[in-house]
């Protein structure tokens, strides 16, 4: 019983929660950049390469058992039974990585921006002062420099 409880305690702390609705707004996150890798960026990338579709971009490695090539697509290639080595799939993982990465930057950029703003105390009133003597930084309060010992 004790087990039960330990895991409902653990399952029920707030930061497993946020950790779970992460992982799924984050794979949620992952098909839109798919998405706009597949459907909106690789397309003009491969028109400028000269009609080039990444996704089917592959070597075979080995021919196929039920058809000789060469074949068309990734997906004919396996259907005779080929072993191919998919580059072209490997680029677009790349990209969406990529994005992904550049996206995670600025916003967890943005939002470290924003908390520091949040933190910043709101009164301008300065609570220290340097010494004329030493020039070191003490309380505007003191009326002795704690490091050179002048009256202030």
């Amino acid at each position: 019983m004790s087990m039960i409880k330990d895991f409902r305690d653990f399952a029920l702390r707030g930061n497993v929660v946020d950790m779970a609705v992460g992982i799924i707004i984050g794979a949620a996150f992952g098909a839109i950049v798919k998405s706009l890798v597949d459907d909106v960026i690789m397309p003009p990338i491969g028109l400028l390469l000269g009609n080039v579709d990444f996704s089917n971009l592959f070597v075979v490695l080995k021919e196929g058992a039920r058809q000789a090539g060469p074949y068309a697509s990734i997906a004919q290639a396996h259907a005779a039974g080929a072993v191919t080595l998919n580059y072209g799939l490997f680029i677009n993982t790349v990209i969406s990585f990529v994005i992904v990465a550049v996206a995670v930057f600025i916003l967890i950029r943005s939002m470290l921006k924003m908390q520091q703003k949040l933190e910043k105390p709101t009164s301008a009133v300065p609570t220290t002062r340097e010494c004329p003597q030493c020039c070191s930084t003490i309380n505007i309060r003191a009326i002795r420099c704690p490091n050179c010992t002048s009256n202030l």
